[in-house]
């Protein structure tokens, strides 16, 4: 009990994380603080890149739904169901933290920010 416990605590986390980049990239990515964040030097670069950051936006919002819906249908009893939707979400999420880490070195701060609480969630979720 206590593993499906942390597993939902990890996975809803990791979920909650990846509605905030949401929050960056698709309603906040014109703010100088928002778009420096992601390395865009210039609002020039940013407004060429705005389409992109929406769309990968709505990327990590869809993966957190899974996530979060996940998590809720295993404690409403469909526990086969919410786990296998739970893991899928979260090692999405750590499959796009890898895929990050592979542009560039100057991504492992990021990539380990996007990808440990999901990493940590579908662990704990495989014993729950």
């Amino acid at each position: 009990m206590i593993i499906a416990i942390l597993a939902s605590v990890f996975g809803a986390a990791a979920a909650l994380l990846h509605v905030y980049i949401f929050v960056m990239e698709s309603v906040q990515w014109t703010r100088p603080a928002v778009f420096r964040r992601f390395g865009v030097p210039d609002r020039e670069t940013a407004d060429t890149l705005r389409s992109m950051a929406y769309n990968q936006g709505f990327y990590n919002l869809f993966l957190a739904i899974g996530a979060a819906l996940g998590i809720i249908l295993f404690w409403a009893g469909t526990d086969a169901a919410g786990k296998t939707l739970a893991l899928f979400s979260l090692l999405a999420m750590v499959a796009a933290a890898v895929v990050l880490l592979t542009t560039g070195a100057r991504y492992l701060r990021a990539a380990l920010i996007q990808g440990t609480l999901p990493l940590i969630g579908a662990v704990l979720f495989l014993f729950a």
